[in-house]
């Protein structure tokens, strides 16, 4: 029988049998969540500027760390309870959640996943003292790492080589090309940068991905454009350039062609943008709820929870909620390497049902409070308008995800209609 004590809440990915480390970090996201990263939340929308208070908090917190193996200093949480820890933090910041989703996994994608994948001997010594580095960094010095994926191509999606490159020269890499979408532009102290290495007039090819750590004082590196979208306005994800930055052999986050591997047999390395939108969920229902029982802080002390509408609203709301947190939940608790095609297919269904799932609670939640949701001094709007962003995120947006989901059903590997 589980003796640990019972959370005084219920976490955003629901009741269930946590361990000790798992209730302990939970707690802590909680807590920054409701008295830090919430009241804070409006500011960062309304700005468009990035939420650095919050990364102090978490820095001071060490869930910098939270990945890093406790060998290197960490916390060393795996996969799912990560992704546990980044839908409660979602349900209080929807941008904090999302950034931190791309600094936890350049030490995710290096620490635990990279573990899994298959390399030779001199592959791995030189994986683990490189990564050393960085986590170091990240333990000692609370470093914060970037992830820049999107181009405006089929890289991101994975059905083409990246269009940004890196040249080998003496002692590391040349690197040249841009990165659009690229959340925490002027806030990290590293951009992990996926790239094509260029082996001169061959034709590029992604088993050839470079994963790179470019400092953020590089010369050549520039940010531009402006930052103004529908919604995660605080992850402030403007343009990078990158002309003629060199980059030292020891930045390299992952040795040649071990990303494309890792893409290959990892593919619930890019379900970590879920939570984020899981919690988005969790506070869009939370506010319905508290809003129908009059006990917004701030707001009239008004009960609307006596009309059969707004009861069968909720009722519908949190039906969808519990289908959400349980195939989620399946979800990471059974990720790994090389899937079988039933639990990658499931995998599929749960992004898919979070991403869009997210923004139709926020749609039932605006459409049951009323009138009064609209306003901005409530954070309801914020929900709806970030929550309709997660069906947008590469590589696994709603439409791909279809689209995969549909192919692999229908079609086993190697076969085609003649």
């Amino acid at each position: 029988m589980d003796a640990l004590p019972a959370l005084s809440f219920v976490p955003a990915v629901g009741d269930l049998a946590f361990t000790a480390k798992q209730r302990s970090l939970l707690s802590l996201a909680n807590e920054l969540g409701r008295t830090r990263f919430a009241p804070r939340a409006a500011q960062w929308d309304r700005e468009a500027s990035f939420p650095f208070a919050n990364y102090d908090d978490l820095r001071q917190a060490r869930l910098l760390a939270l990945c890093v193996p406790e060998s290197n200093g960490g916390l060393g949480a795996d996969y799912a309870t990560y992704m546990m820890v980044a839908a409660e933090i979602g349900r209080f910041c929807g941008a904090t959640a999302l950034t931190y989703n791309m600094h936890i996994c350049s030490t995710l994608w290096t620490g635990l996943l990279a573990d899994g994948i298959a390399m030779t001997p001199a592959q791995r010594e030189e994986h683990m003292r490189r990564r050393d580095l960085h986590f170091r960094r990240v333990v000692q010095d609370g470093a914060v790492y970037a992830q820049p994926f999107s181009e405006g191509s089929a890289a991101a999606a994975g059905r083409a080589p990246f269009g940004t490159t890196a040249r080998k020269v003496e002692g590391g890499w040349i690197v040249n090309g841009r990165k659009i979408f690229a959340s925490l532009s002027g806030a990290a102290d590293f951009y992990g940068v996926l790239c094509t290495e260029d082996k001169g007039d061959e034709k590029p090819d992604a088993r050839d991905t470079l994963y790179l750590a470019v400092p953020a004082s590089s010369e050549g590196l520039s940010i531009s454009g402006e930052w103004d979208p529908l919604g995660m306005r605080g992850t402030v994800s403007r343009n990078l350039a990158f002309k003629e930055v060199f980059v030292s052999d020891d930045e390299q986050l992952m040795p040649r062609g071990i990303y494309y591997k890792g893409a290959q047999t990892w593919p619930a390395m890019f379900f970590t943008l879920a939570p984020t939108y899981l919690g988005l969920a969790n506070a869009a229902y939370d506010f319905t709820v508290s809003y129908l029982r009059g006990e917004v802080p701030g707001e009239p002390p008004v009960k609307r929870r006596m009309y059969p509408t707004k009861q069968i609203s909720v009722a519908q709301m949190r039906i969808q909620l519990e289908a959400m947190k349980s195939i989620f939940t399946r979800a990471i608790l059974e990720a790994g390497p090389d899937p079988s095609k039933d639990a990658r297919m499931r995998l599929y269904a749960a992004h898919y049902s979070v991403m869009e799932g997210a923004n139709d609670i926020a749609r039932l939640a605006i459409r049951t409070c009323g009138g009064q949701s609209m306003m901005k001094h409530l954070p309801l709007e914020r929900l709806y308008r970030d929550s309709r962003c997660g069906s947008l995120m590469l590589p696994w947006t709603a439409e791909l995800v279809l689209d995969r989901m549909g192919r692999e059903t229908l079609y086993e590997a190697g076969e085609r209609d003649e």
